[in-house]
């Protein structure tokens, strides 16, 4: 059941999840579009700050960025010339039957009421049409992401995505699947600057922010991987999940 504090928590850190939170890498959008003719019409779909509405307008799209939290739109409109985010959900999309080539989401489908979800994103694709959620998530097969994971209580991992989205109903085809490495180069406080817009974090009390923050440095200033470095490399695996509209 989606937590609605938590799901929409980001607004009043919209800024800073704007600056921290990873991009998209170019052939991972590539690949989730494929086939789209040149211009096609892209629905972003929760779509946040806009960070994955901006890599898709680098293609060459069209975008409509859908997103319910005001602060968060007023971040995407403020970083996206010349793009207006609407007022919307994924349970009730503010446009008309078979209007989008594609719908897209960047983080965001796991908030989704997904029974709810599923129809309303079908009535927006055209036949034909894509679906593609899209997750960054963190590589845990290095040693000391896996101890950050834990230590933020982070529970989004490569594993359960591929486990629990693989089906997004009678109205799509099969879903298929890429995955795509990159890594982002940050300081230990940029690190932590970024796990400060993870809605645990967000919606912890005080004191269990506090705490989060004292392990986190403890982790930078002791792992031997980490110890002394001025910057670190996190490692990201791109999931993309694929599906044509019936």
């Amino acid at each position: 059941m989606t937590d609605p504090t938590q799901a929409l928590s980001f607004g009043a850190v919209a800024a800073h999840y704007d600056r921290f939170r990873p991009r998209y890498p170019r052939e991972a959008v590539r690949w989730a579009l494929a086939d789209l003719a040149p211009s096609a019409r892209v629905v972003d779909l929760g779509a946040g700050t806009g960070i994955l509405t901006r890599a898709v307008l680098a293609l060459g799209h069209q975008v409509v960025p859908v997103e319910p939290d005001p602060g968060m739109r007023s971040q995407l409109d403020a970083a996206t010339p010349g793009t207006v985010a609407l007022a919307g959900s994924a349970e009730s999309v503010p446009l008309p039957d078979g209007t989008a080539d594609a719908v897209v989401v960047g983080q965001a489908y796991h908030w989704f009421d997904r029974e709810r979800a599923h129809p309303e994103i079908a009535r927006v694709v055209r036949p034909g049409g894509v679906f593609a959620p899209i997750w960054n998530v963190r590589d845990e097969g290095v040693t000391w992401v896996a101890e950050l994971t834990r230590i933020a209580h982070l529970g989004d991992n490569a594993g359960n995505v591929t486990e629990k989205y693989a089906d997004f109903g009678a109205a799509f085809g099969p879903v298929e699947l890429g995955e795509f490495s990159h890594a982002t180069t940050l300081t230990p406080d940029q690190v932590i600057g970024l796990l400060h817009t993870r809605s645990y974090w967000i919606t912890a009390p005080a004191e269990e922010q506090e705490k989060i923050d004292r392990d986190l440095r403890d982790l930078f200033a002791t792992h031997p991987d980490l110890a002394g470095r001025e910057t670190v490399e996190l490692p990201y695996k791109t999931l993309v999940f694929r599906a044509r509209r019936r």
